[in-house]
């Protein structure tokens, strides 16, 4: 599964607002809802938090990226989040973050491949601070979705 096919209009989102992490997280579940991702938010969620209690997903640079498996996914997918104002999160480098990734990954056994290859991918493209400078200058969803479809 590369990059084209997971990059969603419907559940990718600018100029967000959110007032800490667990509206954050709502605020792209729903959207990961409403495209038909996942069954159930509350279910989903807990999933999510289950992740999050085994280490902070805040990489750093203003950017999150939560994730787990959870029995609620009807459909591999990535729900982006760029919120106008920093969230307060766990990070590695103590700053809050401003752009979310959240994964919504089944729990076959065999989707847990490709999850790992897309949260590489994402992850190696984040890595790049030219590629964080552009995602927090981007104000819509195709300026997001550029930013990983240009090749390096």
């Amino acid at each position: 599964m590369n990059l084209k096919e997971i990059l969603d209009d419907q559940v990718i989102g600018v100029n967000l607002k959110a007032e800490n992490k667990d509206q954050a997280i709502t605020l792209l579940s729903q959207k990961l809802k409403k495209a038909g991702y996942i069954k159930n938010i509350d279910v989903f969620k807990k999933d999510i938090y289950y992740r999050e209690s085994q280490g902070s997903t805040g990489i750093g640079n203003y950017v999150a990226i939560p994730h787990g498996q959870s029995e609620s996914v009807n459909n591999i997918g990535i729900a982006i989040g760029k919120f106008s104002n920093e969230i307060s999160w766990e990070t590695l480098d103590s700053k809050g973050v401003k752009i979310v990734f959240l994964f919504a990954v089944d729990n076959d056994p065999k989707s847990s491949e490709t999850h790992l290859d897309l949260l590489s991918k994402i992850a190696g493209k984040l890595g790049n601070d030219e590629t964080i400078e552009m995602l927090l200058k981007s104000d819509t969803v195709n300026e997001i979705k550029n930013v990983f479809l240009e090749e390096a």
